[in-house]
């Protein structure tokens, strides 16, 4: 009766270790993967995205949740600042009431959501929570996120830089031209004084130079044409025209 009870005891020991293993093995199949961004840097006023996505091996069904907490850097305090469940419950109290917003896909593994109008109060430890039943055993990964000012050199919009393209070439054309019509006037007077005679060489000058005026009103004009074809009008009629 001994050897019979040694080998049932022996058999309920080996049955013990193969359930663990079998529970084990099941827990392992059955864990997700959560990735999220460790560190996240946004700018004040700007809308800042937290990435994180998952891998469930279950089918998503709507049983499947997901949970977003926040913790302030000099806290251990955590408040849910959104909750997923077929729907979407963004909260509706605290620093993020309203500002909350979903811009994930759970079909496509996605629970990320997205911050708007930061400021350097939202700076703090964001975690991301999903639960696919029978899928619930996974990690929690941390994001950390700092909100700053931007630098005033990339506070340049695209307006504002396309701007500073057109009106620097333009302001330095209306600079030449406005320097070649003085030194034009002042040779004009100095012509106009009493006994005043060119020259062969001033008459074979003003000839060149004639030439020379008509091509730079033609090359002002056409640089005002690609610059700002709207006032392609206002530049030529700045341009001096071909002495006769």
């Amino acid at each position: 009766m001994r050897p019979s009870g040694s080998a049932g005891g022996r058999c309920r020991a080996v049955s013990r270790v193969l359930s663990i293993l079998f529970f084990q093995g099941v827990y392992t199949v059955l864990s997700l993967e959560i990735k999220a961004d460790a560190h996240v840097r946004g700018y004040i006023g700007e809308s800042i995205k937290l990435k994180c996505t998952f891998r469930s091996s279950s089918p998503v069904s709507d049983k499947l949740t997901i949970d977003w907490t926040y913790r302030p850097p000099t806290s251990s305090r955590t408040e849910t600042i959104f909750h997923y469940q077929s729907f979407q419950y963004p909260t509706t109290a605290g620093t993020f009431r309203d500002r909350i917003s979903w811009v994930g896909d759970v079909y496509r593994g996605d629970a990320s959501i997205s911050i708007s109008n930061p400021t350097m109060r939202d700076n703090g430890t964001f975690s991301c929570t999903v639960k696919n039943p029978p899928d619930v055993h996974h990690n929690i990964p941390m994001t950390e996120l700092i909100v700053t000012e931007r630098g005033f050199a990339i506070q340049l919009s695209s307006a504002a830089l396309l701007s500073i393209l057109v009106f620097i070439p333009s302001a330095v054309v209306v600079i030449l031209l406005l320097v070649r019509m003085g030194r034009k006037s002042a040779g004009l007077k100095k012509k106009s004084k009493p006994g005043y005679k060119k020259s062969s060489i001033e008459v074979s000058d003003d000839t060149d130079q004639g030439e020379d005026e008509d091509c730079m009103r033609r090359l002002c004009t056409r640089c005002a044409e690609c610059l700002l074809p709207q006032k392609a009008h206002f530049w030529f009629a700045l341009m001096p025209l071909r002495s006769t």
